[in-house]
């Protein structure tokens, strides 16, 4: 049983850091969502896998699936990412916020289901795309350019 608990501990853990980590450029960007949603977003996916893993082991088997909780993390975030795009005029603004808090969610599910090395990987890959592909935003490029 200490073994479980101190998995889970570890799992919550690596969720809010690995969270924390991909919202550091959100945060540096100014953008709605950052360190503390992603974090936030990242544990609470891992907390409602482990739920959805241990929570309902007394009622398996009795048409109840508890795969579903985890299911439900989908739409919920997809309903959180809706809150933070915004259109103006013809330009549309926070899709990588949204979808970067959709991957936060899919990396804390990983963790929960203790799949570390999806989690890890995918975070990596992440945080490359957020931080480094920055550089090649092409719209803001041709704005910054335009400007001049």
């Amino acid at each position: 049983m200490l073994d479980l608990d101190l998995e889970l501990i570890f799992q919550i853990a690596l969720s809010a850091t690995i969270g924390l980590i991909l919202g550091i450029e959100r945060e540096y960007a100014g953008k709605a969502a950052g360190m503390r949603t992603y974090s936030l977003v990242a544990m609470g996916a891992t907390i409602f896998t482990i739920i959805s893993k241990f929570g309902f082991s007394d009622v398996a088997g009795a048409g109840f699936d508890p795969s579903r909780v985890a299911a439900q993390i989908v739409t919920g975030i997809g309903f959180l990412g809706a809150g933070v795009i915004i259109f103006r005029g013809v330009k549309v603004e926070g899709l990588t916020t949204a979808a970067g808090l959709w991957v936060a969610a899919a990396i804390g599910m990983a963790i929960g289901a203790a799949m570390y090395e999806v989690a890890i990987v995918s975070a990596v890959i992440a945080f490359v795309v957020i931080v480094f592909l920055r550089k090649f935003d092409v719209e803001a490029w041709l704005h910054e350019r335009t400007k001049k």
